[in-house]
């Protein structure tokens, strides 16, 4: 293990033991939850290092794919107790604030901060557009659900069985992006950035890789039950805490190694990074949630989104295909996207 993972596996530690030390002796909410949050952000860092590790044994493709299956683990189990407790409004709102994290507030900070450093960074095009494009289709599948509620009478009455078959398809469309990183054109396909550091021993990284899982529930659990008295207390709205606090915790700080190569000008490593834990929310983690919302209990969760979040994610993905489609940033490009983040998350202040 490197220098950075020792330390973050000790700070995920400390973080976690001491959030379930506030957590079961009813101390202050507003410390317990940002303890919490603290905490299943640096637990979402092990994941995706374990992840990454694992899957370096096994070839890129097979990381791809455990990154697809693994890598969003913790915001899995979030939104799992956060539907458990009936509240759908932050689960929507986080799994759309992730893609909007990731997007925009992570991959601008990278070619801000890559751009400052580096000037003009250039990477190849195809893989980002390839991303580009299948988010782009991910985003109109989400939209449908909505819009038939609004603009098509004869669907409202089964908007539920529609998130399911948008589910369904968006899952398949998902395996099939796998398979093509495995089998497909390798100068298409998604890369692998590999290990920076010496690899670790297979039971080490299982061993991390199990112990960050068991810990993310339990944190994910204890962070959902200080949410809603959190909120309140700090005047926070429903949708602005899934849509920033609870996304940001539970994903976007694990793909800051996205800022990190974009600094070091590796920017195609830096993109595809980036851009793909968006797409794996949109393809995986969405229509999974909406599947198991079925069977984990509390209210089914469907497709249907406040239309001010459908256009958020829609301005998301048409923006970021601009960026990319050219193969080329500059630094302006990365504050832009920060700047579109900020505005969209002002606009949730209040609900």
């Amino acid at each position: 293990m490197g220098k950075r993972e020792k330390f973050a596996a000790l700070a995920a530690l400390l973080a976690t033991v001491t959030a379930g030390a506030l957590h079961f002796a009813d101390a202050n909410v507003v410390l317990t939850f940002g303890t919490t949050a603290a905490a299943l952000a640096l637990l979402a860092v092990i994941v995706g290092d374990a992840t990454k590790q694992l899957g370096s044994r096994l070839g890129p493709g097979a990381t791809g794919i455990l990154q697809s299956g693994l890598g969003n683990l913790p915001e899995l189990f979030v939104c799992i107790f956060a539907l458990r407790a009936g509240l759908t409004g932050v689960v929507k709102a986080a799994l759309i604030g992730s893609i909007l994290g990731n997007s925009l507030l992570v991959f601008g900070l990278a070619l801000f901060l890559g751009g400052l450093k580096n000037g003009k960074q250039q990477f190849k095009s195809e893989p980002p557009k390839m991303i580009a494009t299948l988010m782009l289709l991910a985003v109109a599948a989400l939209m449908i659900p909505t819009l038939a509620k609004e603009l098509h009478a004869a669907a409202e009455s089964h908007i539920a069985v529609l998130s399911v078959f948008c589910s369904i398809i968006l899952l398949i469309v998902m395996a099939a992006s796998i398979y093509f990183s495995v089998k497909g054109d390798p100068s298409i396909a998604p890369q692998d950035i590999g290990s920076e550091h010496a690899p670790w021993g297979m039971p080490l990284t299982i061993g991390l890789l199990a112990l960050s899982s068991v810990g993310a529930a339990f944190v994910s659990d204890w962070f959902v039950a200080g949410l809603q008295p959190a909120m309140k207390i700090l005047g926070i709205s429903e949708t602005f805490a899934g849509l920033v606090v609870v996304a940001i915790a539970g994903n976007a700080i694990e793909n800051l190694v996205g800022i990190q190569l974009a600094w070091r000008n590796q920017a195609d490593y830096a993109v595809s990074v980036i851009l793909n834990s968006s797409l794996q929310v949109a393809l995986g983690l969405i229509p999974a949630l909406v599947l198991l919302s079925f069977v984990i209990g509390g209210p089914v969760l469907t497709l249907v989104l406040p239309p001010l979040l459908v256009v958020a994610m829609a301005l998301t993905a048409i923006v970021t295909a601009f960026v990319v489609y050219d193969g080329e940033s500059i630094w302006l490009e990365g504050l832009a996207l920060i700047g579109l983040y900020c505005i969209i998350a002002a606009a949730f202040w209040w609900g």
